[in-house]
């Protein structure tokens, strides 16, 4: 088991599609893992327009098909997070040019895409907000591929936390 708390924030630029799946299934695989039981998952957008909002309906509507379903409000990453967060996985090369910019000097959370655990190798998680019902599919089954590479390399390093 985890002693030290530790922290990870999944970031997409409103926090309604991409971000609030990643938070979830990446939630669902580390409860099955005893020994990363102390590890918090959390989910912001760069931008705060749809703060307090709850996930696009058709993202809720994807999840729920997969039995999973999001309650996650949306909000706005702060500088606090950069200090709370050990890992920030952005969910884009836009989003993550963007927390680089906002991330404070003396902050030693890691930022990097979340498709870096890929094991397809996808260029970012694609934002579905202006695509059809398929491109939420989509997004949750890269997002399930990451989640699960990323738990794997977890339980690998387990021991530095």
């Amino acid at each position: 088991m985890i002693e030290k708390r530790y922290s990870i924030l999944c970031v997409c630029l409103g926090n309604i599609c991409r971000s609030p799946v990643a938070e979830a299934l990446l939630q669902k695989q580390i409860e099955q893992v005893e020994l990363l039981k102390g590890i918090i998952v959390d989910s912001a957008g760069t931008s705060g327009l749809h703060a307090g909002e709850l996930p696009d309906p058709r993202t809720r509507k994807n999840a729920l098909q997969h039995g999973i379903e999001l309650t996650h409000r949306s909000r706005q990453i702060i500088e606090q997070d950069f200090f709370t967060a050990d890992l920030i996985l952005a969910m884009d090369s836009q989003n993550l040019k963007e927390l680089r910019k906002l991330k404070p000097v003396d902050s030693t959370a890691r930022i990097q895409l979340f498709t870096d655990y890929d094991p397809r190798k996808s260029d970012g998680v694609p934002d579905p907000y202006y695509q059809s019902e398929k491109a939420f599919e989509e997004v949750f089954k890269i997002c399930e591929r990451c989640s699960v590479e990323l738990v794997k390399e977890l339980i690998s390093q387990q021991n530095i936390y």
